[in-house]
């Protein structure tokens, strides 16, 4: 009845993942929107969370996630809707399975130190780091 009247209306679900090895940080820089990022992006019918965060990590950077992730937390974002949820993972390795080739999606990826972050980093994107680098408990909303 409710989506017969469009009421109803779907959550979302992101994944994001803060990519880790040696003391830096895998970051991107989008073509359409301002701001360093964790890699991600929406997850899939018939595909888990765990599932998108890799391939997306893969499809912006080129990089391969190597071995297992860690849930860091689930997150509710309200910037655009009260509807989207960001599923954030940790991943402490990697390799690089093709050359990065910038594009109309992600115009620059880097490698960060935790000390030497962009200034202009997304303001969720800084939230995640530091609760991941100084071992805060995840907050609820992104």
């Amino acid at each position: 009845m409710l989506r017969a009247v469009g009421i109803y209306k779907h959550l979302t679900l992101g994944a994001r993942t803060a990519v880790l090895v040696d003391g830096k940080v895998l970051l991107v820089r989008h073509g359409y929107v301002a701001g360093w990022q964790l890699p991600g992006g929406g997850v899939d019918p018939g595909e888990s969370a765990e599932e998108a965060a890799r391939r997306e990590v893969f499809e912006e950077t080129g990089f391969a996630i190597d071995g297992p992730m860690t849930l860091q937390g689930l997150y509710h974002a309200t910037i655009y809707t009260d509807r989207d949820h960001v599923a954030v993972f940790v991943a402490r390795a990697a390799h690089e399975s093709r050359p990065f080739v910038p594009n109309k999606e992600i115009a620059e990826i880097g490698w960060f130190a935790f000390d030497d972050l962009p200034p202009e980093m997304a303001p969720g994107a800084a939230r995640r780091l530091s609760e991941i680098i100084e071992g805060r408990p995840p907050a609820s909303k992104w």
